[in-house]
């Protein structure tokens, strides 16, 4: 089995770029940022962020294909990279400090692609966390400078913290008297939002999250962070990986009872 050491270097290679070019225009107060046609926010430093990204992949991957969040999909063949150069824009345009790179590498294998390296850097936190497949997720501040994530040990939901983003999205799936249920019966409810839930599942800071409504490019680094640290990822219709649509993590021992609230099976 590959081994991915040098894509997952190649990927910490690409956030250190990415870091620099979003940190230097995080604040700005000449900051330009437009609307995209789905109403989402879109900043210079998004796409700044993602044409770097993209320029070191052609050098470093020229027969690897890239799919990025502003500019879409390039390339073709078995090897595909991921991007979302700014996960957490809201938060990035009013200086809210929540937002991260996302760059995975998705390989293409039995039921499509599959992530195996992933690398979710958040410098104006301070944090970066990675995992490569068959290696292990980690955080830290370097390859040489990281600890080992590992899951939650959690087992009951009465124990169980639990994560979100919003309310609205599952009122517009028609899960949310689901949801509403669900925080009911855990013992404490955050709306961290975006990429943060799924680090802190995967750190066993906390032991579910799930959103209703994504794209590939905001699960796939996570969803292989989560799984390499012991956990589940899956869609919220049971699905492994990040091609559902939609996104539902746990320490993997609450996984079937979270799905009974949100999930698209019940």
């Amino acid at each position: 089995m590959p081994d991915y050491l040098d894509d997952l270097r190649l990927a910490h290679v690409l956030a250190d770029a990415a870091d620099a070019a979003t940190m230097d225009r995080f604040k700005a107060l000449d900051l330009k940022v437009e609307t995209k046609p789905d109403m989402t926010p879109v900043s210079e430093a998004d796409k700044a962020a993602e044409e770097l990204i993209r320029g070191q992949l052609h050098r470093a991957r020229p027969r690897d294909a890239i799919l990025g969040e502003e500019y879409g999909l390039e390339g073709t063949g078995p090897r595909r990279w991921v991007i979302d150069p700014i996960d957490g824009t809201k938060n990035y345009v009013r200086g809210v400090p929540v937002w991260a790179t996302l760059i995975s590498l998705m390989e293409a294998g039995e039921g499509g692609y599959h992530p195996v390296v992933g690398v979710v850097s958040a410098p104006a936190l301070n944090r970066r966390w990675w995992a490569a497949k068959g290696h292990g997720a980690f955080s830290g501040r370097s390859l040489s400078s990281a600890t080992r994530l590992h899951v939650s040990k959690v087992a009951k939901l009465s124990d169980a913290s639990f994560a979100y983003s919003s309310l609205t999205g599952w009122e517009e799936r028609g899960k949310l008297n689901g949801f509403l249920d669900l925080t009911r019966e855990v013992w404490r409810t955050r709306a961290y939002g975006d990429f943060w839930p799924y680090m802190m599942v995967a750190e066993g800071s906390i032991d579910l999250c799930a959103e209703p409504e994504l794209s590939l490019w905001d699960m796939a680094a996570n969803a292989i962070v989560v799984t390499e640290a012991g956990g589940t990822f899956t869609g919220l219709d049971g699905r492994p990986g990040p091609h559902s649509g939609n996104g539902a993590a746990s320490n993997g021992l609450l996984h079937d009872e979270l799905l009974e609230y949100v999930g698209d099976r019940y």
